[in-house]
């Protein structure tokens, strides 16, 4: 049975509009948040177009409760655009490899898309987790932007974080994966006593109802992929990769929103990208882990809000 959201109320005050855009020979489909996103006029008179970039294996759905929070009142005249990654949710996988350069470019791709309708509005790049890495490598690239906002970055490589046995019992589970045949290793990725296990780690709240709705969540989402070689190849980016490598080249303002109970960065790592990037914010959120956009929306979007307006 489905759990109801602790943020439905403030998502539904919001208007909803899907397409689907061909961007790298994906059908990616995109969401558009809030009045400035509802149709052509309304899209090219938006003031602050913000796009998100979601995390590995999820999709547009878990950045919800954090857009949820940026309504008009927050963001007046905002579009948010939230795509499910190319291979993740609804969108199909691209012609390339699902690495980092494959995102960068499919990403570099999207925002000339939506900028062009949106010619006027200040551009704002938002990426969660995998989804930091990603936004950090564009923006290093040159991706034009007039901000970012990472959530939970991952600003270290994942074997050193606080919990890296854990990343490399992940790794011997994505080569067993891999070393199956195709049918038995595609059932195994959306096995779900992984994600329950998975979901468990990761979740820090103690309230039992939000915990049983970050469960759901899980659970109805994280093994929403198309196929086996896309979930393993960004795998594979995401451990292989992270902010740290990207951070010198960050010329836009940024703000990093960083747990104190990540799992996968330690705090000492998101000190030290905030250093290497030009013009960077940090804000700690304590008593969370990687979890901030379902147990701490509330606190990211107004950390979002005073960024912006700074």
């Amino acid at each position: 049975m489905t759990v109801a959201s602790p943020y439905a109320p403030a998502l539904a005050r919001m208007p909803v509009s899907t397409r689907v855009l061909d961007l790298g020979g994906s059908g990616t489909r995109v969401w558009e948040y809030g009045p400035a996103g509802a149709d052509d006029a309304a899209r090219a008179s938006a003031r602050t177009l913000v796009v998100v970039v979601h995390g590995f294996r999820g999709d547009h759905h878990g950045l919800e409760p954090v857009i949820a929070q940026l309504d008009d009142t927050r963001l007046p005249g905002a579009r948010i655009v939230a795509p499910d990654l190319p291979g993740f949710g609804e969108s199909t996988p691209l012609t390339a490899t699902h690495d980092i350069d494959g995102y960068t470019a499919w990403l570099r791709e999207l925002v000339d898309t939506v900028r062009a309708e949106s010619p006027e509005a200040r551009l704002v790049i938002l990426g969660h987790s995998f989804g930091s890495i990603i936004v950090s490598a564009a923006l290093a690239q040159g991706l034009p932007a007039d901000d970012a906002i990472l959530i939970n970055p991952i600003s270290a490589p994942a074997l050193k974080g606080p919990r890296g046995f854990m990343t490399r019992l992940a790794i011997g589970y994505y080569q067993f994966s891999a070393a199956v045949p195709e049918k038995l290793g595609f059932a195994v990725l959306r096995s779900g006593l992984v994600v329950q296990i998975m979901s468990n780690t990761m979740a820090k709240t103690k309230e039992k109802p939000l915990r049983r709705w970050i469960h759901d969540q899980h659970h109805r989402y994280f093994s929403a992929f198309a196929n086996r070689s896309v979930v393993l190849d960004a795998f594979k980016a995401s451990v292989s990769h992270d902010v740290s490598e990207y951070a010198a080249g960050i010329a836009v303002p940024t703000l990093m929103i960083a747990a104190d109970k990540d799992d996968i960065t330690p705090m000492a790592a998101q000190y030290q990208v905030q250093a290497a990037i030009s013009e960077a914010q940090l804000v700690v959120l304590h008593d969370v882990g990687h979890l901030i956009h379902y147990e701490r929306p509330l606190e990211a979007a107004a950390a979002i809000e005073q960024f912006l307006a700074s």
